[in-house]
């Protein structure tokens, strides 16, 4: 599994409600959550995304309520992965849940905005293109990828019955 896109850089602690607003909690249209995300800490981000893209931020992401929301409106915008130091552990386990490969890497702050960067999860490699930088990070669990790879855990679940 080999992610590569733009990366869209945020800073450690970033809240579901940073990442999509309460006001909005009454849709589960994941296209219309995408077209709000980050709005209130980064107005007219989800407008910048290319599909594909990459989130890359610091410690803590999607610490907050344990809202699906969240990982729905940054999948709705077209972000493929995000990367951070670590994340809100409930926000680990619903992005996987809906499909949303997440990834922790200790040395985030190395990688800048606008990068490309190319991720192989199986290996746990991470290239930046535009630095001809590589890192080392965690390996994404086979488990995991099965689940993304299904769409989510839902999908997974139909496809063992």
């Amino acid at each position: 599994m080999v992610i590569k896109g733009r990366v869209h850089k945020f800073g450690g602690d970033i809240n579901t409600d940073d990442i999509i607003a309460a006001k909005y909690l009454d849709s589960q249209d994941e296209r219309f959550l995408g077209s709000k995300c980050m709005e209130n800490i980064n107005p007219g981000f989800a407008g910048r995304v290319k599909k594909g893209d990459i989130i890359v931020a610091g410690k803590n992401f999607g610490c907050g309520s344990s809202r699906e929301h969240a990982p729905w409106a940054i999948k709705g915008c077209g972000i493929s992965l995000i990367i951070a130091e670590s994340f809100a552990r409930i926000f680990y386990r619903n992005s996987i849940n809906l499909g949303l490969p997440i990834l922790v890497f200790a040395g985030s702050s190395k990688i800048q905005e606008g990068s490309i960067l190319e991720v192989d999860l199986k290996e746990g490699r991470i290239k930046d293109l535009s630095l001809g930088r590589a890192y080392t990070c965690e390996k994404f669990p086979q488990f995991m990828r099965e689940i993304i790879d299904s769409g989510g855990l839902i999908k997974w679940i139909k496809k063992r019955k």
